[in-house]
């Protein structure tokens, strides 16, 4: 059960060198934390676009390093990870995204995993009613994180830490995230209008396992399994907006030899961006998805006459907001909650999976511009706080240890934590 959830959203040098842009040309802060329209058309694009100048290596490498101050336990500094992007133009109809990173667990100890994976054909430059359009098809392992309003818990890698949040956070116990495979029809309509629609099924545990994840995160086996994404986006120049709905409806089984349960996600997703003349960026988002679920089963409670409740909700809420100064220092603040239906047998000790936590981030990304040493390149230096006022639906006691027995009792701001992070991609 991730605790805090990443804030940054990369940017990868492989595709500045192939479209001859700078990495600001993409990402607000040269190094994220939001793509900018341009970088929004050019993940719709498929990857592809290119400055005609002849083949370019279509790879990338980021090293991270980490100290780590949680309000209890020990402080660490560490190589936390080191990744592999595979990223860029194949044909002019067919590009993608891969990355492959080798995750520190603790004592040196690192695992090498598949993360995102996001591979398109796509026929652009296509005029449809007077209007340019340009239609695809993706084949990725997250649900949202091909999203080219890039909004969504999976592609912002910004879902709020949860006790048993949606299937669409990142953050979530069982999340869907890496673990399956899908493939979606979509299409962006005069730059504006955005639709998708698709399907996934889990990849097979041994797969999982195969691919750097352990199998007791298995979201289960998966049937009837619909995706849906639909947005309207507004390039003023000077600012942008967009407001998105998104869906997902399965049956699971988990585990995947027991009954079917069914479970929707249903969302909707609101951003603005001030851009200006690209010194002063001020991003707002928010994500609202809800998720419905009729459980297989009603469990019995360890004391008479508690019963699990047939049916039930959680909730996912983030909202964010960034500003960049010069391109190369900013600052981010997510307020983040998850919650869902008391069900006192479902949800020990307290009956309440309510989560709220907020991060505050400071950073500085030197390079990545025309005017910087060198545009194709980049490194970030951030500081962030990670705060808990929530967590399991308690204040204190979070865990509900009887205070008579000598245990340590942990409260919600005792999840706290401060990280001072060093990252570079070339």
């Amino acid at each position: 059960m991730p605790l805090l959830a990443s804030t940054t959203a990369h940017a990868v040098p492989a595709y500045a060198r192939q479209t001859g842009a700078a990495c600001a040309d993409c990402h607000a802060g040269s190094y994220g934390p939001a793509l900018t329209p341009y970088g929004m058309r050019f993940k719709a694009n498929g990857y592809t676009d290119t400055d005609g100048s002849g083949f370019k290596i279509p790879a990338a490498m980021q090293i991270t390093g980490t100290r780590t101050v949680p309000t209890q336990g020990q402080s660490t500094n560490e190589l936390s990870e080191a990744d592999l992007y595979l990223a860029g133009r194949v044909t002019d109809q067919i590009g993608g995204y891969v990355k492959v990173a080798s995750v520190n667990e603790g004592n040196n100890k690192f695992n090498t995993q598949l993360s995102d994976m996001d591979l398109r054909f796509v026929a652009k430059d296509l005029k449809l009613g007077g209007k340019e359009a340009a239609i695809g098809v993706t084949v990725n392992n997250n649900p949202g994180f091909n999203d080219p309003v890039d909004a969504l818990p999976a592609a912002t890698e910004n879902g709020p830490p949860t006790v048993s949040g949606t299937l669409l956070n990142p953050s979530s116990s069982n999340t869907l995230a890496h673990r399956v495979i899908g493939a979606s029809v979509y299409a962006l309509y005069g730059n504006d209008w955005y639709g998708e629609i698709g399907t996934y099924n889990a990849l097979p545990t041994s797969m999982q396992d195969h691919l750097g994840y352990s199998i007791s995160g298995d979201p289960g086996k998966l049937s009837d399994t619909g995706y849906a994404r639909f947005a309207y986006m507004k390039d003023l120049k000077r600012q942008f907006f967009s407001a998105g709905l998104v869906g997902l409806t399965t049956r699971r089984q988990l585990p995947r030899t027991g009954p079917t349960e069914e479970v929707t996600d249903l969302g909707y997703d609101l951003t603005y961006q001030y851009l200006g003349n690209r010194e002063n960026i001020l991003q707002l988002a928010y994500v609202n998805i809800l998720e419905r679920r009729k459980y297989a089963t009603t469990p019995i409670g360890s004391l008479p006459g508690l019963i699990a409740q047939p049916n039930g909700t959680v909730h996912d809420q983030t909202l964010t907001v960034s500003y960049t100064f010069k391109q190369s220092y900013g600052v981010v603040v997510s307020h983040l909650v998850s919650s869902g239906t008391h069900d006192i047998v479902r949800y020990v000790p307290y009956g309440d999976p309510d989560t709220t936590s907020n991060s505050f981030t400071l950073f500085w990304a030197p390079f990545g511009k025309d005017d910087s040493l060198t545009s194709i390149a980049n490194m970030k230096l951030a500081a962030t706080w990670f705060r808990f006022t929530r967590y399991n639906g308690s204040v204190t006691n979070v865990f509900g240890v009887d205070p008579e027995s000598g245990a340590v009792i942990t409260d919600a701001r005792d999840l706290d934590a401060f990280l001072l992070s060093a990252s570079v991609a070339f």
